[in-house]
């Protein structure tokens, strides 16, 4: 598990080039924030999390399979991913920060990340 980047993976790198794209400004993995996250728009007090649907458990996709040894320990790993995923999100929320997840599979159809990104900013109504 050593070899697993936390920053900088191709996922995040796509939805930054988007991002860019689209004349979004953002800073990235703000360590004064709870849970580091990816990508943080102060202009619009938004946060976005690029999670990997293997290690953050992505409800109904083919890429959040468990492995068939060790079953007990990347049950527990899991879980505690979860609990924190959702805890770090709770503090985002408390601080005024609105929490996004772009998820690894979502970034395959970049018209999709566009999309969402496009809606989010409107949301915020900046």
């Amino acid at each position: 598990m050593s070899k697993v980047r936390g920053k900088d993976t191709g996922p995040e790198m796509t939805v930054r080039r988007i991002a860019h794209r689209l004349g979004l400004r953002y800073r990235l993995h703000r360590k004064d924030l709870p849970g580091t996250p990816d990508l943080v728009f102060p202009r619009y007090k938004l946060v976005l999390f690029v999670h990997g649907c293997f290690w953050h458990r992505h409800g109904d996709c083919r890429r959040a399979s468990t492995p068939a040894t060790r079953i007990e320990f990347w049950e527990a790993k899991f879980s505690k991913n979860l609990s924190r995923d959702q805890r770090q999100s709770q503090l985002l929320r408390d601080m005024g920060w609105d929490v996004r997840v772009i998820w690894e599979c979502e970034v395959k159809i970049e018209k999709n990340v566009q999309d969402m990104l496009k809606r989010w900013m409107l949301d915020r109504n900046v």
